[in-house]
């Protein structure tokens, strides 16, 4: 199983893994061991469709006798473009994901596919009953494509994943999928379907279950986090459930030690849900609100549904509200049209604002979006020298705060067992008071702050594991600390 993109890209994969295992198959050593390989793919700029066309080489290539399966995004995208590649032998859009293991294991037989119970999969549908006859690829190629109308589409997987492999201490539990929102720019949408949500229950019993195998901090995720549960019909319920209902929920119901809150769009950033986090030592202080432009004609352009007051009320009332807090965007440079007034918006609101971090994306055309078809689109170096700009002053932002800390406790996760530093380049990159002129190997172990830091603690220690560290320095972008 290989995972592209984003934290609900990786979620949906750990669930593909489950209906594997549920099916009695085995996760292999690696794609050149492997009997089926699941490539999950992202499609949300061009150079991700690259990367999985990459890999999907890759692999036919160490492994020709493999069978590969092309799932997600990108696949609900285009599948014809994919099946076509040597080596692929099915492609699964996003709308039968949540089968894909039963389609896959049946493989070269898919002709004859019946469900277990015995009964026609009437909800499978190969890409040759979309398009008729006599159009697009050859009915060879369309017979091993599984793709439908995502609109229609009402599943959501849901299995915990981990954030990297040998660091199973910070599971990311998916809450809800899709958006219904129409960046003109996002092509997610089109490929992921209209937003729904896990119904609080189920929530609730995979937070337990987590916290009953021994983890401390979980990470909730989704396309568009802060719409979750507003697809539920409302009963007898004065207002459909909020996202601050379900914060409030798992702080209250479950024993979880820390939760974490991934994406949440700038107009789900409500005063209540603030005071939530500021209030509760038991949820992180990160705070990740996408801002794309601080340009206001480019926000109308890109349909985006907040103003740039209306953006730096937020970030500002989180920053009053928790003064140690990470604080993190989104920000798209190139978006069509953009000129140097426009960009020069961002970079003094960029300035302007508490920002700990930022993810800077260079816009890239997605076919189909309604900004594809866009006059103007910024010349390519253009675009890039303006990610370079934001680049350079968003790590003196993070640089600034991270040096705020040295002398001060801090509370971090531990991430993994640890590992010792031995060559001369890693030596000479940590502080003098850390290294102590020794030559021979210096044991650190990774953690994670609450606040959304790397740190270096000095030291044998245990994963998963919460602890007050003091830091001493900063040093190539990592705190590093002792044990107070």
């Amino acid at each position: 199983m290989q995972n592209f993109g984003c934290r609900a890209t990786q979620a949906d994969g750990a669930a593909i893994e489950r209906q594997f295992q549920e099916l009695g198959l085995e996760q292999a050593g690696g794609p050149s061991k492997a009997g089926i390989v699941v490539l999950n793919t992202c499609t949300v700029t061009a150079s991700a469709d690259q990367d999985a066309r990459a890999a999907i080489r890759r692999i036919h290539r160490e492994n020709p006798g493999c069978r590969i399966v092309v799932t997600g995004c990108y696949a609900q995208r285009a599948p014809e473009e994919l099946a076509t590649l040597p080596g692929v032998s099915q492609v699964i859009g996003n709308s039968h994901k949540h089968r894909l293991a039963e389609i896959a294991e049946i493989g070269p037989r898919i002709s004859d596919f019946r469900l277990r119970t015995g009964s026609p999969a009437r909800d499978f549908v190969p890409l040759l009953q979309l398009v008729g006859e006599g159009q697009g690829p050859t009915t060879e190629v369309r017979s091993h494509v599984f793709v439908s109308d995502i609109f229609a589409h009402t599943e959501l997987l849901a299995a915990p994943v981990f954030e990297a492999a040998n660091e199973r201490t910070r599971p990311n539990l998916k809450v809800q999928d899709g958006c219904d929102n129409r960046c003109s720019f996002c092509v997610i949408p089109y490929v992921r379907g209209q937003s729904r949500s896990l119904p609080l229950g189920e929530v609730l019993r995979e937070v337990n279950a987590l916290v009953e195998s021994g983890y401390r901090e979980v990470v909730i995720s989704g396309i568009n986090l802060g719409r979750w549960g507003r697809d539920f019909v409302w009963g007898g319920r004065p207002r459909p459930p909020r996202f601050e209902d379900l914060v409030w929920a798992i702080l209250s119901e479950t024993s979880l030690e820390k939760l974490r809150i991934s994406s949440v769009e700038p107009m789900d950033w409500s005063d209540e849900l603030i005071q939530m986090m500021a209030r509760s030592p038991r949820v992180a202080k990160h705070a990740h609100v996408p801002m794309q432009s601080a340009s206001d004609r480019v926000l109308r352009a890109m349909h985006r549904k907040y103003r740039p007051w209306h953006y730096r009320e937020r970030v500002e009332k989180i920053r009053a509200a928790m003064p140690m807090a990470a604080i993190g965007a989104d920000v798209m440079v190139g978006f069509p049209g953009e000129e140097g007034d426009d960009f020069d918006e961002t970079v003094r609101m960029v300035e302007a604002l508490p920002f700990t971090y930022l993810h800077i994306f260079t816009y890239s055309a997605r076919p189909g979006t309604p900004a594809a078809a866009l006059r103007n689109q910024v010349p390519v170096h253009v675009a890039r020298e303006r990610n370079r700009i934001l680049r350079e002053l968003a790590a003196e932002k993070k640089l600034a705060f991270m040096r705020g800390f040295v002398g001060h406790p801090v509370e971090a996760i531990t991430l993994q067992s640890s590992r010792s530093l031995s060559s001369r380049a890693e030596l000479d990159d940590l502080p003098a008071n850390q290294s102590g002129g020794v030559e021979g190997p210096v044991v650190f172990t990774e953690a994670l702050t609450d606040n959304y830091l790397k740190l270096r603690l000095k030291g044998r220690h245990e994963p998963n594991l919460w602890l007050t560290a003091q830091v001493v320095q900063v040093e190539s972008g990592t705190l590093f600390g002792t044990l107070n």
